[in-house]
């Protein structure tokens, strides 16, 4: 059996949209227990019946405004730092919030720990290519604000694993986020990155790759610094609500005849909505961490709650996190980072 400890006070709409999704892939997945840590009464208003249901009552949660770090160290009877010390006692495999990331963040850097070997883990999440079923994984997403290009190099490698064992591509391509395709391109930083990656023999670089291509799955993995990657990150999830909100207002004013046309082609702006949602393969993984940690957006709701609970079935079905501890550990993949 599974074990998942779910954060249940986490996020905007908690408890209720986080049961109501637990709720929703308990159907899908019996060999799943479900912890959930929050305010019981809470809890149960949302829940349908209690099998492989155990719940953990705690009237501490982490607010969205609290300082991360010290929210960690000083509410110590908090639904995310009980969650994410259930995992460091084995008595829980992953743990899973929509609340404060930073504060989930430290909570899996100071009580789950990082894998021996991995500087900096990074935050990944897979996003949507279109016209494909196939998305990208893309990290850092905002873990760090700094890296070096050890770090850089680390993600490739990181992104790589990942994809080759949830995802099941067998040679993922990995770029390297920059300005311009051609290898002089770029900071200083890019630059030895680009050296890194390119004599990696694990993974398959294909070079620099430019912003505007990421949406058209010019790579499987793409790799960038925290603050970078945190930046585009935003500005594809606001040009998708953009994008939307200008569909949704330009069939409002055109008309009879114009909402007679959507009206006919609502399947292909469902799919358009569909194809834009990242949500759809689950949440951010705080990947290079013992166990796995995953986050998922504040406002999210049930499906997209649904959804990174079947992610983190498949982390643990195919023991991704184990293997990546077992290679790191045993210096089979772990190139060094100089410290400062």
């Amino acid at each position: 059996m599974m074990r998942i400890a779910v954060d249940a006070m986490g996020g905007d709409n908690a408890p209720k949209a986080i049961i109501e999704g637990v709720v929703l892939a308990k159907k899908n997945f019996p060999d799943i227990e479900f912890q959930l840590y929050g305010k019981e009464a809470e809890i149960r208003k949302y829940l349908d019946d209690e099998k492989n249901v155990k719940i953990i009552h705690t009237d501490e949660k982490i607010n969205s405004d609290d300082e991360p770090v010290k929210a960690i160290r000083r509410k110590k009877q908090a639904s995310m730092v009980l969650a994410a010390q259930a995992v460091k006692d084995g008595e829980a495999d992953a743990i899973f919030s929509a609340g404060n990331t930073g504060a989930l963040l430290a909570a899996g850097l100071f009580i789950v720990g990082r894998i021996k070997g991995v500087e900096r883990p990074g935050l990944m999440s897979t996003l949507p290519v279109m016209g494909k079923d196939q998305g990208f994984d893309m990290l850092d997403l905002g873990a760090n604000a700094d890296n070096k290009a050890e770090h850089l190099l680390q993600y490739g490698i990181l992104g790589s694993f990942y994809a080759k064992n949830v995802r099941n591509i067998t040679n993922p391509k990995v770029g390297l986020l920059n300005n311009g395709t051609e290898e002089t391109k770029g900071s200083e930083l890019t630059k030895k990155a680009f050296q890194l990656l390119s004599a990696e023999p694990s993974i398959n670089f294909i070079g620099n790759v430019e912003a505007r291509e990421l949406l058209n799955g010019v790579a499987d993995v793409v790799v960038t610094d925290g603050f970078t990657g945190n930046a585009v990150l935003k500005s594809i999830e606001g040009t998708a609500l953009n994008l939307m909100a200008l569909l949704k207002d330009a069939i409002k004013d055109s008309g009879t005849k114009g909402k007679m046309g959507a009206f006919f082609m609502k399947d292909s702006l469902y799919s358009l909505k569909d194809a834009l949602d990242y949500s759809r393969y689950g949440g951010a993984v705080l990947f290079g961490l013992k166990a796995p940690v995953i986050k998922t957006h504040g406002a999210t709701g049930p499906e997209a709650v649904a959804n990174t609970i079947k992610q983190i079935h498949t982390m643990l079905e195919t023991n991704v996190v184990g293997d990546l501890v077992t290679q790191f550990e045993t210096g089979t993949i772990a190139p060094e980072v100089q410290s400062d």
